[in-house]
Formats: structure tokens, C-alpha cells, sequence
């Protein structure tokens, strides 16, 4: 197949949406399919052979507008030739975060050209959303998204973290949330990548269930695997952004403080802010000297051997579209302690059999299951290897790309059908 595979920010360091289109690009070009990535800025890094065409943006978003016109390159007086780029610079001063509506306007504007050079048999979007696909899936072509969990759930966690009228203004502003209820459901088909997302889809879009496919995430065990050699230099390791409240650092910071002093934690975050909610919360709980911050970008390489560093890997979130986080720490031969909450489970899988799962939000016992597998070194080695195990089982990057092969031949197949009924 010909696919024009979206992703409006395509570097793996901007989270999971940047891993999920950099493999399944991989994956569908080692099967034999013509792929094409159209991503915006920060780009993904991709084998020299998959063709990258780059939807260019403002990148003002969270940058004082000095410091923007600052930049390399930038002409702020090029912004009054193009009504769409000062609109961005604009919207942006009031929160809005504009980049998924440019991206797919933008991408609207170039996409007669495209399609005229290439000719793809569908697009798949990650997760973009945008009124600009409605235009694109107009020309002919099927348009099928991939919702990884429905950004509602973001916005709730903020507003269960800071409840003030001005703190939900700002959020309900930042989340394109009412573009993408009304594209949603416009598009040929929508998959996601657990069934916990798929109950979201339903709950927050209004997409049966039985109309959404789950096609589970791969994770890269020859990448990320157990390191010979390498010491164990913390107890506990987290991974993940965390000022993204539903990631619930407070919840694994509150119960380390419930652990004995001698238990320590590595927190792994290139984006702490100084005064940021894990400075304030070591300070409130006087975790003090327990807790190790790895403050700066690692390459994978680097991140692989953080995971080798801890004896557990602890995964708090209140919710969780797949996990990376804990499937990667899983190929890395970690015990995980995960939250029972959206897909977790279903990545962990059964309590005690590779890792544990405890209630969300509730930090004794999150404590409780830390201490009893750190009492029996044992005992986690050998769910350590149980959870690698079932990543090699289970998560394959080419099980994903070939299942999604499938629903873009039956998406497909029925745009034809109902073309000829026309």
C-alpha cells in the first residue's frame, strides 16, 4: 500500500505519538509498503530510505515572543505575509496550543501536490485530528486516525490537580478538544492502541466501541533489553514527564515517603522546571537526599541503560493510553509496579505474574508492593524475566503494522464499495 503516515510532532523525544510513527514507518517499509512520514517540527529521525516531507510551523507556542523572534532565521515581519502563521503567533499568546489545526491546514494546502506526485491509497493520522483531514479524506482518499487516549483526560487530571476557575480557562483554551470531537467521528475509521482507550473513545467522542479496532503498541526489545554489568544504583526508577499530572508522580512520592529511609528513587525527566511539582513535593515530603534527578534529554542508549540502573520500575499514572514507561522497562527485565488504571494492565498483564498492580491513587499501597518485592531480590529477578517475556510475546512492532495493514484494506475496501453504491 501507499501510506502517507502523519504526525504533527515527529521527534521520539516529544513522547509516545513520536516512538509509535517512527517504528510502524520502519515496519511497514521492511514489509514492502510505500510509506511517506508528513510530520511537523521537532522532525522524527528515519531510515534513509522513507521519504520525509516536512509541514513547516512557527514554533511559537511557550516561547516569550522575544525570545522567538531571536531565533536563527526568524522574520517577524514575514508573519504579516501569512494570515495562518499570525494567527498562530497570536492564539498562542492567550494559550491555545495551535500546532495540531496549522499542521493539518497547512498540510491542506500542499495536498493536491502531493497526491498528484504519490498517489497514496490512505492516510493515517496520528492523532492530529484536524479540520484539515476532513478537506484531504473529501479529494477520495480513506483517512483513518489513530486516538491514543482522548485528550479530555489530560484536562481532567489538570483540573483534579488545580481546580480555580483561571487554571480551567487556561487548560479548556490549551486543548483543541472541540475540533477533534467533531472530526473524529467524520473520519473512515479510528483504532487505538488499548481497550481502556477504546472505552474513553466512546465515553468522550460518542464512537461505539464496537467501530473503534485496537491495535496494541510494539516496544523494541533488542533495543531495549537488560544491560550486562550494569550496577544497581537506585531502588525505584520513574520515567516520564512529570508535570504531566495524570502520570502521578505525587501519588510515588508520597509513597516513598511511607518506605524506609534507606529506599531510594531515580526520577527520569529532561523537562523539570526549577520550581516545578517535583521540587515542591520532595520539599513537602522531605525526601531530601532520596531522590536522584536525571534533568536533561538521554539518547536511547543512555535510556536503556537508566532502566538497568533500578531494581523496580514504578508507573503511578492515573491513566495510560499503552504505556511506554512500562512495557520498555519490562523489555529491559524490570519488575513493574503499575497502577491499575486505563491500559496498564493490560501491558503488565495479571497481578503477580510480571509485575503489580495496585488501586490508583493510593500511595500505601503503592508502598506495600514496592516493599514486598524489594524484601525478595528473588522474586523480582524472576518477574523481571516473566515481563520481558511477555513483551517479546506480545508487543511487536510488526504485529502492529501488519494489523493496521489490515484495517486500512477493509477501510479501504469499503470507501470503493460505497463510491460504486453512489
Amino acid at each position: 500500500m501507499r501510506i502517507a503516515l502523519l504526525t504533527y510532532r515527529g521527534n521520539m523525544y516529544c513522547g509516545g505519538q513520536g516512538i509509535y510513527a517512527a517504528y510502524l514507518a520502519r515496519e511497514w517499509k521492511a514489509a514492502g509498503h510505500d510509506v511517506h512520514v508528513i510530520a511537523g517540527p521537532p522532525l522524527p529521525s528515519l531510515e534513509d530510505d522513507i521519504p520525509l516531507h516536512v509541514i513547516p510551523n512557527q514554533n511559537v507556542f511557550g516561547q516569550p515572543l522575544r525570545d522567538w523572534a531571536r531565533q536563527p532565521g526568524t522574520d517577524p515581519l514575514s508573519l504579516l505575509q501569512s494570515p495562518l502563521d499570525l494567527w498562530e503567533l497570536g492564539v498562542s499568546r492567550f494559550g491555545v496550543f495551535p500546532e495540531m489545526q496549522t499542521f493539518g491546514v497547512r498540510l491542506l494546502m500542499r495536498w493536491r501536490e502531493l497526491m498528484a506526485r504519490h498517489r497514496f491509497d490512505v492516510v493515517f493520522d496520528n492523532q492530529c485530528l484536524s479540520w484539515g483531514l476532513l478537506g484531504i479524506q473529501a479529494t477520495g482518499v480513506p483517512v483513518v486516525s489513530v486516538i491514543h487516549h482522548p485528550l479530555h483526560i489530560d484536562r481532567e487530571a489538570d483540573f483534579a490537580i488545580d481546580p480555580r476557575l483561571v487554571k480551567k480557562v487556561k487548560r479548556t483554551l490549551y486543548f483543541p478538544l472541540l475540533m477533534q470531537q467533531i472530526v473524529a467521528p467524520r473520519l473512515s475509521r479510528i483504532v487505538t492502541v488499548s481497550d481502556a482507550s477504546r472505552i474513553e473513545i466512546e465515553r468522550y467522542f460518542g464512537i461505539p466501541e464496537r467501530d473503534v479496532d485496537v491495535v496494541h503498541n510494539g516496544t523494541d526489545a533488542e533495543l531495549f533489553r537488560p544491560v550486562p554489568g550494569v550496577e544497581k544504583e537506585t531502588d525505584l526508577i520513574f520515567v516520564g514527564r512529570t508535570e504531566d499530572r495524570k502520570k502521578g508522580i505525587g501519588t510515588l512520592l508520597e509513597a516513598l515517603s511511607h518506605l524506609p529511609p534507606s529506599v531510594r528513587l531515580k526520577i527520569v525527566d529532561g523537562r523539570i522546571p526549577e520550581n516545578g511539582l517535583v521540587p515542591r513535593l520532595i520539599r513537602k515530603h522531605r525526601l531530601e537526599g532520596r531522590v536522584v534527578i536525571q534533568n536533561r534529554f538521554l539518547e536511547i542508549d543512555e535510556l536503556v541503560r537508566e532502566y538497568s540502573t533500578g531494581r523496580i520500575a514504578v508507573v503511578p499514572s492515573f491513566f495510560e493510553g499503552f504505556g511506554f514507561p512500562a512495557s520498555e522497562a519490562m523489555a529491559c527485565g524490570l519488575p513493574v509496579v503499575a497502577n491499575a488504571a486505563g491500559a496498564l494492565p493490560e501491558v503488565v498483564g495479571p497481578d503477580g505474574e510480571a509485575g503489580r498492580l495496585v488501586p490508583p491513587r493510593d500511595a500505601k499501597a503503592l508502598a506495600a508492593a514496592i516493599s514486598d518485592i524489594l524484601a525478595e531480590p528473588d522474586g523480582a529477578v524472576r518477574l523481571g524475566r516473566a515481563a520481558r517475556a511477555r513483551v517479546l510475546e506480545t508487543f511487536r512492532w510488526s504485529d502492529a503494522a501488519r494489523k493496521l495493514v489490515d484495517v486500512f484494506e477493509e477501510t479501504r475496501r469499503a470507501a470503493h464499495g460505497r463510491s460504486r453504491a453512489a
